[in-house]
């Protein structure tokens, strides 16, 4: 499908008084690690015997959130059971993206830098599972074939807050068992039950699979307010419970957001599933499926997207949470790859279109005026490049009115007009 020009009518058309925009930094927690992969085996080799590795295949995961630095973490895994004799080898860890396709995952994987060539190993990728464990409900736990056929499974995964539930186990090692590993059909069984059931139903599907599966190490990683590396830490199956817990509610401080109280708008550059789960991180936007969750998170009365980022292969999962984009970027979605990635979590809301507008100009326009109880050269705007990236930033001048007391906001410039291209589109 592709779009083209849209009739909208304008009143007044796109004569309307913009506010100025200010270059800010915004200033999070910054512990990160400087050597990653010395850290990677330091804790391997502290916290494990690598004799009982010896001769064994072990599968190691690969996700597709986008991690900092993963490819360099996944080597030293595979570099440090290389060392202890073991026969380590690759798994997608990934449910439904890449198109819930083979292809489509390994694609994924060769964006993040992980291939066969890059790793020394071979990746085995497959969609098919196997029924691993059950719920105390009787509910089939599906997990990847090659997983289950090794000696020994390396969950490796991020430890962050969920886009879409509030629990003490949210995204990290439990998840990546019971959904990653899940893989399409997985996935599909679990998200039937809704978001408002994961605080529960993560760390049971997780233990049960732990159970069942022979799990021998968990690697997990926690990320600052910079989206670098500040927690690798090897654990055993043993501490699984204990450890990721901890480290979820680490991730909760150090996580990045708006530090303003409010935003009339929010102009976000790009979405994609590398970002979020979501698309854009409601921990950032406020916008999700999920209405039983409060996000602490700026008032925003109208979200604008920009684009779809290439490493999400067009899956624009998230944008209807938006309230506005453009014709540009509603021909960047492959709506295959985002329909399927929807349908999966059977949440349909986040894969419809928002308003699509003729240019970034005429989106912003409208955005400033359907804003209520303010008048558009007054609003409070904010310009971000993704829910990742929220340390360089620009606000309007209005937005500094608000947060001129705060000592984790440093103006970095002075005010200037937006600018546009011939087509209307922001340079």
């Amino acid at each position: 499908m592709k779009l083209e020009k849209v009739g909208i009518v304008l009143p007044g058309g796109l004569d309307c008084p913009l506010p100025k925009m200010v270059p800010v930094e915004q200033l999070f927690m910054n512990d990160r690690l400087d050597d990653i992969e010395a850290t990677v085996r330091k804790e391997m080799t502290s916290k494990f015997d690598g004799a009982s590795f010896r001769g064994k295949s072990i599968a190691v995961t690969a996700g597709s959130r986008g991690i900092a630095n993963i490819a360099q973490i996944v080597a030293a895994i595979i570099g440090q059971l290389k060392d202890w004799g073991a026969k380590p080898f690759i798994v997608p860890a990934m449910a439904s993206h890449g198109g819930a396709t083979v292809e489509g995952q390994l694609q994924v994987l060769a964006e993040y830098g992980i291939t066969e060539a890059s790793m020394g190993v071979p990746i085995k990728a497959s969609m098919e599972t196997v029924i691993a464990a059950k719920l105390k409900d009787g509910t089939g736990l599906h997990f990847d074939k090659y997983a289950s056929q090794a000696d020994g499974i390396v969950v490796c995964g991020r430890v962050k807050p969920h886009t879409d539930f509030r629990g003490d186990y949210e995204s990290g090692l439990y998840k990546m068992l019971a959904i990653g590993l899940g893989k399409h059909n997985g996935a599909t069984v679990l998200h039937k039950y809704g978001f408002s059931e994961f605080h529960w139903l993560i760390p049971e599907a997780g233990r049960a699979l732990m159970k069942a599966m022979p799990v021998v190490m968990g690697v997990a990683i926690v990320e600052n307010g910079y989206h670098q590396v500040m927690t690798v830490e090897a654990v055993r199956p043993q501490d699984f419970d204990v450890r990721e817990k901890e480290l979820q509610a680490l991730s909760k401080k150090a996580i990045a957001k708006l530090l303003m109280p409010r935003a009339d708008v929010l102009i976000v550059d790009e979405l994609g599933k590398n970002i979020s789960g979501a698309g854009m991180d409601p921990n950032v936007t406020g916008r999700s499926t999920a209405t039983f969750v409060k996000y602490d998170v700026p008032a925003i009365q109208r979200l604008i997207v920009r684009g779809v980022t290439h490493e999400s292969n067009g899956n624009a999962c998230g944008i209807g949470f938006a309230d506005l984009t453009t014709v540009r970027c509603a021909n960047q979605i492959d709506f295959g790859y985002t329909y399927t990635n929807s349908i999966t979590s059977i949440e349909l809301g986040p894969s419809k279109l928002p308003m699509v507008c003729n240019s970034e100009h005429e989106a912003l326009v409208v955005a400033l005026r359907t804003c209520q109880r303010v008048e558009p050269r007054d609003a409070r705007v904010a310009w971000i490049k993704n829910t990742n990236e929220l340390t360089h930033i620009k606000v309007s001048e209005t937005v500094l009115e608000d947060v001129k007391d705060r000592k984790d906001i440093k103006v970095l410039g002075r005010p200037e007009p937006f600018k546009f291209d011939a087509d209307g589109y922001l340079i």
